[in-house]
């Protein structure tokens, strides 16, 4: 049979639309968290890159490559019915390079940067909805400091001060013999031991701003589909945000943002060398020309700070077009500064004091009861706004009474002070030998941190209190399901074990609403219990054993154990944080199961914390986008944009995105979703009701699949009694309850995955196709040749 050539394909299909023959069907395929290959996808050992890159792309199958034009009898090998199938990865974004599990470090940031689109629903110009973004970029800024000031206790106080000023500890560790002041060489002086020290955390900032850059150019920079929006329309207000051409395009952010941390982080840098030796230039008999050089540097620290707190407040995302300017001044001149000024405080810590001597703790320790101070504060305005907004317009389904950003902010802030307590805890135990970090006159960190460990075991007490609670739960509702169970397997026979087995499924799939009784009552008692660690800390300036020596012996006892017990805790903490990050960075397994992690934190853009690990969806979303509209453009035909689990996620966010033109020839399939179940609760101002609906309507038609044991997707749930339109009576789960002739083995609890495996499926998604209308050929020139790039079969 003679192969066909490009030349028979083009005069195939100039004929067929001659003749009047319908452009084709296509299924635009969109995978969930995890990631998947092209092949599994589209069910076929060879499939082809139709457009793409490494990191992100549309596949096909091989012999579909060209289907669009073939004559219709010939788009599909015989007995395979349905659209064209195309499968869009983006699993790469996510969890492809090995490097990118170092973003486990920067966990603190990621939920910071959550908190700010978990904001109740309001008009996005009203001035409450303004401020309370200005306090989360506020909080995620204190992250920043809490960070670095971490790495600055850990050089500059642990090491340079503490341990390379005392004999007993520098004597044991060759690599400090020469910072030691019993060598009375150069670098003996403290000045200089700190200046040197200085060096680990200005690499950590230039790490971060390093790695912020690099994913600012790679994700921030996928231009989307422009289109004009009127802000001053008195509906342009509650329009959803997700419509808005620039919502996928914060580059002009992101870039203001990453300059003032970067600066930021310069300037704690500087602040913790120039505090302390400041302190002992203004002892009497101090040289005056060091005196006021240290009052000029602390005259230019004061006006960094400033500095970097108006670039964060002067203005947040602009959504309503796409804003490709960049601030030049702004993010070349400021951490371009704060850096000089890092530098003429090296050279001022430097300066020769042949009678200055390190004893004790580094002078400046109570900076880490401020920050703490400050981001509660913070915090409770956080708390505020949101009971504010909450309160204008309140929805049955919204977590935490509007208050999920200010406890998710919270964790983020005990995430941060964890992984900064444990690295000084670490290595102050490291340094001590046998001793306890804090106790005895060995080397000690902070006593902030020292309350802070305190704090944790009973911190875990209340956690793991919440959990026998929902234990408990799962088992009352599974022994309330467990007469239910056979009522959809009428002619089947019981089977105590099998029932048991799915009612238990289920159970454990209803957990997932039941979230924020896990989140609030962390959040609160982590706030409660770091304001009694500053209290503690700020009162007596002892850790917690020594400060309860005075009590009685039950209660002394129960301090220091709970002091141990916490500072190896965070120790602990810190160490496994490392060890996940090493191996996922030499593991693929792993590094696609922390991509699991980023998939669902990642999705949303960095509006409030820069060196967040970057937004997969300002590169996923123009994708889809760009794909939908120069696909129907070119050949006219019905497409459906099918989305599993996250993908489904995408694939909403991509529909808001096209024009009125496109959405008319296509439909939504949704499956597995969250989108009602976790974003529509968790970030109503975007996925809330009104949105949903706002969706539905806008798109030609919509069909979501769910079943009652997947513990992620569930029911949209219209406001308006449209539903039943939207979603279907939930998909049986196992499919057969025994064995049958169809399922001679036992039929699996599928829960989330491979809805596919039920037949309804295809029911579903022709019935999709079916509601849109059929479509005309494109009446202009022949569209041009298909790109079909490599076969990755």
């Amino acid at each position: 049979m003679r192969a066909h050539t490009p030349a028979d394909a083009t005069e195939r299909a100039r004929t067929a639309r001659k003749g009047g023959a319908p452009p084709p069907d296509l299924e635009l395929l969109v995978h969930g968290v995890g990631g998947t290959t092209p092949q599994e996808m589209l069910d076929a050992p060879c499939t082809s890159l139709v457009t793409g890159d490494e990191t992100a792309a549309v596949y096909r199958r091989t012999e579909d490559i060209d289907a669009e034009r073939r004559p219709p009898e010939e788009r599909q090998e015989p007995g395979r019915e349905g659209p064209i199938r195309e499968a869009y990865v983006w699993c790469n974004l996510t969890s492809g390079n090995s490097s990118r599990a170092l973003w486990l470090l920067l966990l603190p940031f990621m939920v910071a940067n959550l908190a700010h689109w978990m904001r109740p629903p309001a008009d996005r110009r009203e001035r409450t909805v303004r401020t309370y973004g200005l306090f989360v970029r506020l909080v995620a800024l204190s992250l920043t400091v809490l960070l670095i000031a971490g790495a600055c206790e850990v050089a500059l106080d642990l090491i340079a001060w503490q341990c390379a000023g005392s004999a007993d500890c520098a004597t044991g560790k060759s690599w400090l013999g020469f910072l030691s002041p019993e060598n009375h060489g150069w670098w003996s002086q403290p000045g200089r031991r700190l200046a040197l020290g200085a060096v680990l955390p200005g690499a950590l900032t230039g790490l971060l701003w390093y790695l912020s850059n690099r994913t600012w150019s790679a994700y921030e920079s996928s231009p989307p589909l422009e289109r004009p929006v009127d802000e001053s329309a008195p509906e342009s207000g509650n329009r959803p945000a997700l419509c808005l051409p620039g919502f996928w395009y914060g580059r002009r952010i992101v870039a203001r943002l990453r300059a003032a941390h970067t600066a930021a982080g310069f300037l704690t840098i500087a602040a913790a060398l120039t505090l302390p030796t400041t302190t002992y230039d203004r002892r009497p008999g101090g040289s005056g020309p060091q005196d006021a050089a240290g009052w000029a540097l602390l005259t230019l620290l004061a006006l960094g700070a400033l500095a970097v707190v108006a670039v964060v407040c002067h203005r947040g995302r602009s959504e309503t077009r796409v804003d490709g300017e960049l601030d030049r001044l702004t993010i070349t001149a400021l951490p371009g500064a704060a850096l000089g000024v890092l530098v003429l405080s090296v050279l001022y810590a430097g300066w020769s004091r042949p009678g200055w001597a390190s004893a004790g703790k580094l002078p400046g320790n109570q900076a880490f009861c401020a920050i703490a101070i400050g981001e509660g504060v913070l915090i409770v305005a956080m708390a505020v706004c949101a009971l504010a907004l909450h309160r204008s317009a309140p929805l049955g389904r919204t977590p935490l009474y509007g208050l999920a950003g200010p406890a998710v902010a919270m964790l983020a802030c005990g995430l941060g002070s964890v992984l900064a307590g444990g690295i000084a805890q670490r290595v102050a135990d490291w340094l001590d030998g046998g001793a306890t970090p804090g106790e005895g006159p060995g080397i000690a960190p902070p006593v902030l941190l020292s309350w802070l460990a305190t704090a944790i075991p009973a911190l875990l007490l209340v956690l793991l209190g919440l959990l026998l609670i929902f234990a408990v739960r799962v088992w009352r509702v599974r022994n309330r399901l467990l007469p239910t169970i056979m009522d959809g397997y009428p002619e089947e026979r019981p089977d105590a074990v099998r029932t048991r087995r799915i009612a238990s499924t289920v159970a454990r799939a209803g957990l997932t609403d039941s979230a924020p009784w896990i989140v609030g009552p962390v959040a609160l008692f982590t706030l409660l219990f770091g304001a009694l660690a500053v209290t503690g800390a700020w009162a007596t300036d002892e850790v917690p054993g020594r400060a309860a020596d005075s009590a009685p012996g039950v209660v002394d006892a129960a301090a220091q154990t709970a002091q141990a017990l916490g500072s190896w805790l965070m120790g602990l903490a810190f160490l496994m944080l490392i060890t996940w990050a090493r191996r996922a960075y030499r593991s693929p397994a792993a590094r696609r199961t922390i991509g699991i992690l980023w998939d669902v934190g990642t999705f949303w853009p960095r509006a409030a914390h820069p060196f967040a690990p970057p937004c997969y969806a300002e590169r996923a979303v123009p994708d889809l986008t760009w794909r939908m509209e120069t696909w129907t453009r070119r050949y006219g035909g019905r497409l459906v944009i099918s989305g599993h689990s996250q993908g489904s996620v995408l694939a909403a966010a991509a529909v808001w995105q096209v024009d009125p033109r496109t959405r008319g020839q296509v439909a939504l399939l949704t499956y597995g979703s969250p989108l009602e179940r976790l974003y529509g609760r968790w970030f109503p101002a975007y996925f809330g009701p009104a949105q949903l609906l706002s969706l539905h309507r806008e798109v030609r038609c919509w069909r979501n699949l769910w079943r009652c044991t997947d513990p992620i997707g569930g029911p949209i749930r219209l406001p308006d009694g449209s539903g039943p339109e939207v979603d279907c009576d939930p998909f049986k789960d196992p499919l057969a309850y025994g064995r049958t002739p169809e399922h001679p083995l036992p039929a699996p609890i599928l829960g989330h995955g491979d809805y596919q495996a039920d037949p309804r499926f295809d029911r579903e998604r022709a019935g999709l196709l079916a509601r849109l209308p059929e479509q005309t050929p494109p009446p202009a020139e022949e569209s041009g040749q298909m790109s079909s790039g490599r076969s990755s079969g």
